[in-house]
């Protein structure tokens, strides 16, 4: 029985590891000087995090926090493991993720985004909500 039981966790471990979307992966920014783990929530959605700093420590050899956020609360809030893809959803195109938010810790802004996955780029639309002609996109590559 217990031969069984583990056979069938197995299984199930790995179909749920076949069903990732191919958006579940680790990624360099444009600039390639972070990298940001994407991964589906208990939600549904798809937030995205930063896993890694190519400068993770400031000129103090402290951690690097998020020092442009308006909200003074979370201005010591380290860079590393900062969420800054929330809630996105895909489309009827698979390749196609929308409605989320995408935090920029540059300038401690939000943006509406939208997220196109090409193989192993994903184009990053980030714009004003109320006008989403007003934004850029920038492209990041696959870090893994």
């Amino acid at each position: 029985m217990k031969t069984m039981l583990a056979f069938v966790f197995c299984l199930t471990s790995l179909l749920a590891v076949a069903q990732k979307h191919p958006i579940e992966r680790t990624w360099y920014n444009a600039e390639k000087t972070s990298k940001i783990k994407i991964y589906k929530a208990v939600d549904g959605k798809y937030y995205g995090k930063i896993v890694w700093l190519k400068v993770p420590n400031d000129p103090n050899g402290k951690p690097r926090t998020d020092k442009e956020n308006p909200d003074e609360n979370r201005q010591q809030k380290p860079l590393m493991d900062l969420l800054i893809l929330t809630g996105f959803a895909l489309t009827n195109d698979n390749n196609v993720l929308e409605g989320g938010k995408v935090y920029d810790p540059n300038n401690g802004k939000t943006y509406c985004g939208k997220l196109t996955l090409k193989g192993n780029v994903i184009d990053l639309r980030g714009f004003l909500c109320s006008m989403s002609f007003l934004g850029r996109t920038s492209q990041w590559t696959l870090a893994e």
